[in-house]
């Protein structure tokens, strides 16, 4: 196995170890043998817990850096919202663990996971504010919205919703199958965040 697929390996298996035990709970060993490679290997590729669990980290806040701004700075234009929405949240309901993850950093360590939130995360967070600012002079948006916390909470509601996406069953009928649950959620989300945002148009069937 290639250096680099190795530890691509262990980073996917310590995220979805952390995220499901916690960083405190999990140890190397158990990456380890989840990779399944000797702990002496582990530690050729991150010589300590702590820069796996850096790395681990940063890797998911990196992507969601990558993917999420484009989608989002789009999200004054109305017409694309539920596409927008469902592109945002498919980030962390294809691999929930993203959102277990900074879930259980942001108890654990909230001081270290604020500083990179506001490295990774508060410059698209202010850029997405700026656009609703301008839909909302353009009328578009309401005019009592605080755009930035807006982008703010429906940032926390994807994440935490994600997060819990497993455990939702105990609010929706039991018959749900899990993908149904998700997409009972999602519409809900969409319909929330919708309402919240836009000024309702005359004749508007929203």
């Amino acid at each position: 196995m290639a250096t680099p697929d190795v530890r691509a390996s262990i980073v996917r298996e310590a995220t979805r170890l952390f995220a499901a035990q916690g960083f405190d709970g999990t140890a190397i060993q158990e990456v380890a043998d989840a990779v399944g490679i000797r702990k002496p290997s582990l530690l050729y590729h991150f010589a300590s817990k702590e820069e796996l669990r850096i790395a681990v980290l940063d890797q998911v806040l990196a992507h969601w850096n990558h993917v999420l701004p484009g989608i989002l700075l789009r999200a004054a234009r109305e017409e694309q919202f539920e596409a927008l929405m469902h592109a945002m949240t498919e980030f962390f309901t294809e691999d929930t663990d993203r959102a277990r993850l900074i879930l259980r950093e942001a108890i654990d360590r909230p001081d270290d996971l604020r500083a990179r939130l506001l490295t990774h995360v508060r410059p698209w967070i202010r850029a997405v504010a700026d656009q609703l600012d301008r839909a909302k002079k353009r009328g578009v948006v309401r005019p009592d919205v605080d755009t930035e916390s807006y982008a703010t909470a429906v940032t926390v509601l994807v994440v935490s919703g994600a997060a819990m996406m497993d455990r939702l069953h105990f609010a929706v009928a039991d018959d749900d199958t899990r993908k149904a649950t998700e997409a009972r959620f999602m519409r809900e989300l969409v319909r929330m965040a919708r309402a919240s945002l836009y000024v309702e148009q005359a004749g508007d069937g929203r």
